[in-house]
């Protein structure tokens, strides 16, 4: 085992630099959150401008997604990590993945298959003897997180990666991760999440979901923060800090467990990535039912992680100008030039304080550098409220368009210059109107979902799609994932 590091780090590629190097500036999350500004002294800005950067600087750095880590591969030693399957009734997937697991992992590396109370537990029993894991059995169904749960206790690594059925790991996937929680401040890091690679005979469904899945959570790499561009981890392939975890997954979830997980360790102060140059492949639902009661079961999630986690719950996150913004632009069918002298005023005020605050600091060039900022939250504000609109407010949004004509007007816009754009940013092996209807389906499948999971938990706190925030300074502090 190797001992703990600090990181190195390089500034990203995405990342703004701003006043000859002394104002960095991310791109603002996609649900219109902080826009990472960080502002760097001299001598600062002189050692971002040479290369890689360490110790303080660097932390900073990452946690506000200005930059990556330099990691290198390495080969994987067994007595570092160990691997957990949940599974129930799926002998030929575990099969698949079993023999995937053992060809590019290191020997030695024990891989715990946890039987969620499969109906053919012999079928599971034969495939795990004949790929030499072990096994653990529930007697009665209990769900992914506790079968999960009971792989951790098995654990005696000091990491431990989730690995789901119905993914394949591509090789190098755990060499790559590996070195990130070389990191001690770190406890998950988590792999790209692709489909089945593309085929002659994929259906449309098939084909917009290699390019827009939910697990997909796209080529960058990230910080995973609330509000950020990265937000949250898909539960199908994690590598953890053993000791990080605590509990472990809540088993009183059925879904949304792993953005449970999550939050929690980044309330406790632990660092979490994301890290795309690992890939591994899920087998999508490909049928049009079967893929939309996917997504409507992602949506019920919705509710009751915004029981347990309030401050996370809003899917809209917006600044206090940015609200004027908005408001200026809605109310400019009935309004119009005073709603927009409104959206003007918004964005000059906005323009103006950011200055301020800039020259206060000693930028030399405070009123491009605020300019930058001021569009970029903008950008992400538009952005963040057409899809809560199309998405998770698509009812209300029905509602309005049957009683108004203005507001009809505006769902067809946006939903036509969303569908548009997303065509143009993915490039699907799909034509711009099939996908623009899949596109609204995967909308209305999941909004139904976060209204039914509301519904159902008496709540209305994962409805209320807006929260106005000021930017918080990320805390940076190790600690240990809090019990239920």
């Amino acid at each position: 085992m190797r001992p703990p590091t600090e990181p190195l780090a390089t500034l990203s590629p995405r990342t703004h630099v701003c006043d000859g190097g002394r104002s960095l500036l991310g791109v603002a999350g996609g649900v219109g959150g902080e826009s990472g500004l960080v502002r760097l002294d001299d001598a600062e800005a002189a050692a971002v401008a040479a290369g890689p950067v360490g110790g303080e600087l660097a932390r900073r750095l990452l946690d506000a997604d200005l930059a990556d880590p330099l990691v290198t591969p390495r080969p994987v030693d067994a007595r570092e990590v160990s691997v957990v399957v949940p599974v129930r009734d799926d002998a030929v997937r575990l099969g698949r993945l079993l023999a995937a697991l053992r060809e590019d992992l290191s020997p030695g590396v024990e891989v715990v298959v946890v039987d969620d109370a499969s109906r053919a537990r012999g079928e599971v029993a034969a495939v795990v003897l004949a790929h030499g894991a072990r096994l653990v059995a529930h007697r009665r169904n209990r769900g992914p997180a506790a079968a999960r749960d009971s792989g951790l206790r098995e654990v005696t690594t000091p990491f431990v990666a989730f690995v789901d059925v119905d993914v394949v790991p591509e090789p190098g996937w755990l060499e790559r991760l590996l070195p990130h929680l070389d990191d001690p401040s770190l406890a998950v890091v988590a792999p790209r999440v692709l489909g089945p690679a593309a085929r002659p005979g994929d259906g449309a469904v098939a084909r917009y979901e290699q390019a827009r899945s939910s697990l997909d959570l796209g080529p960058a790499p990230a910080a995973v923060r609330a509000g950020g561009r990265v937000s949250y981890l898909p539960g199908a392939c994690l590598l953890a800090r053993t000791a990080a975890l605590g509990d472990g997954f809540d088993p009183r979830l059925r879904c949304g467990e792993d953005v449970d997980l999550v939050r929690r360790l980044l309330a406790a102060g632990w660092r979490v990535r994301y890290e795309p140059g690992a890939h591994v492949r899920h087998e999508h639902r490909t049928g049009v039912a079967a893929w939309a009661g996917r997504k409507a079961f992602y949506g019920t999630s919705a509710a009751p992680l915004a029981a347990r986690h309030p401050q996370a719950a809003a899917s809209l996150v917006l600044r206090p100008w940015t609200v004027a913004l908005l408001g200026g632009l809605v109310g400019a069918p009935l309004l119009g030039r005073r709603a927009l002298a409104v959206t003007g005023a918004a964005a000059g005020l906005a323009l103006v304080g950011r200055t301020r605050g800039l020259r206060r600091d000693g930028s030399p060039r405070p009123v491009r550098a605020a300019a930058v900022v001021v569009l970029e939250e903008a950008v992400a504000a538009l952005w963040g409220s057409g899809s809560v609109l199309l998405r998770e407010q698509w009812p209300t949004a029905l509602l309005a368009a049957v009683v108004s004509r203005r507001a009809r007007r505006t769902v067809v816009v946006v939903g036509v210059l969303d569908a548009v754009a997303d065509h143009r940013r993915t490039g699907p092996r799909l034509g711009l109107l099939p996908y623009a209807a899949l596109r609204r389906l995967d909308d209305v499948a999941y909004g139904a979902g976060v209204w039914a999971g509301a519904l159902r938990e008496g709540s209305v706190r994962a409805l209320v799609p807006v929260r106005v925030s000021r930017p918080r300074r990320p805390t940076g502090r190790g600690g240990a994932a809090p019990r239920w």
